[in-house]
């Protein structure tokens, strides 16, 4: 068994806040990742007042071993109203950068694209000068539903690649790592306003030139802002840890990757795909983009 170092260990936050930002979320019957999928920085962020909104329930349709969000029960029907009381939420923790992510919705026809577009039209109306970002599943490469989320105008869109190629067979048994890529790359063509982001997660056996060669690709979609972080096993049942992951390594690939041109790179032990990602705010004013059409800022 690995043993988990110094580093890994996460401060005790102020509970006090992190239960406001709970009774809020239950008042209003919201799910986030930070919940479901146990994230380390659950008590950090909470403390700061943010959260990643997980919309259309909690139940995945697909299995990958490394994820501790639950596939077994039944995904839920769309929930009309969960647009406007996401949109609340938002109001009520004024945020000023917001994260939506959802669960695979493989069961419906645009795997959930279409609640991705009420969801940030509500956080719209409510909160017009929020930046809302996007942590979206492949939609098993529909580009149509892909557009539709586009349409909405989240400045920043995110999907992770997760791993390497080599472990995708194992790791996201379901996923395709190129179709990854290619959903990258056709929201650079459809809206090059946009910012785009990717993750992966280390420490399941990868050698650092196939972490490497992962990067190399995301620029080659021209992909903007890349997370890497520490796999952690969420219990016996999910994958094992093989490595724990050197800070200074996690070091060496933010230096790389900022030499491959990425605008933001985010790399630690601790990291996951919205660990601060308000941060791209100060992105967004330093690199500037234009909208198309009457979506500006």
């Amino acid at each position: 068994m690995v043993v988990k170092p110094e580093w890994l260990r996460v401060k005790a936050p102020q509970w006090e806040r992190v239960g406001t930002v709970k009774d809020i979320l239950r008042d209003l019957a919201l799910n986030t990742v930070c919940e479901e999928a146990s994230c380390p920085n659950i008590g950090e962020c909470f403390q700061a007042g943010t959260a990643t909104f997980l919309i259309m329930g909690p139940a995945c349709t697909r299995a990958c071993p490394y994820c501790d969000i639950d596939f077994e029960k039944k995904p839920q029907a769309l929930d009309p109203t969960e647009p406007e009381r996401l949109g609340a939420a938002v109001a009520r923790l004024k945020l000023s950068h917001v994260v939506i992510t959802a669960v695979n919705r493989d069961d419906l026809p645009d795997g959930g694209a279409s609640q991705f577009f009420r969801c940030i039209e509500a956080v719209r109306q409510v909160s017009p000068h929020t930046t809302i970002e996007v942590l979206i599943p492949d939609l098993c490469g529909n580009w149509e539903a892909l557009q539709t989320i586009l349409d909405a105008g989240p400045e920043v869109l995110n999907h992770n690649t997760e791993t390497i190629p080599r472990f995708y067979r194992r790791v996201r048994p379901q996923g395709d790592y190129h179709r990854s890529l290619e959903l990258l790359r056709q929201t650079r063509a459809r809206a090059p306003w946009s910012y785009t982001k990717s993750g992966i997660m280390v420490g399941l056996g990868e050698s650092d030139a196939e972490v490497r060669a992962v990067m190399a690709d995301l620029r080659a979609v021209d992909c903007d802002i890349l997370t890497i972080g520490q796999y952690l096993q969420p219990s016996q049942k999910h994958l094992g840890v093989v490595e724990f992951v050197t800070p200074a390594q996690f070091e060496a690939w933010r230096v790389d990757g900022e030499s491959l041109g990425f605008l933001q790179v985010v790399s630690s032990p601790l990291t996951r795909s919205s660990y601060h990602a308000g941060e791209v705010q100060r992105l967004m004013a330093q690199y500037p983009r234009q909208r198309v059409g009457s979506l500006t800022f």
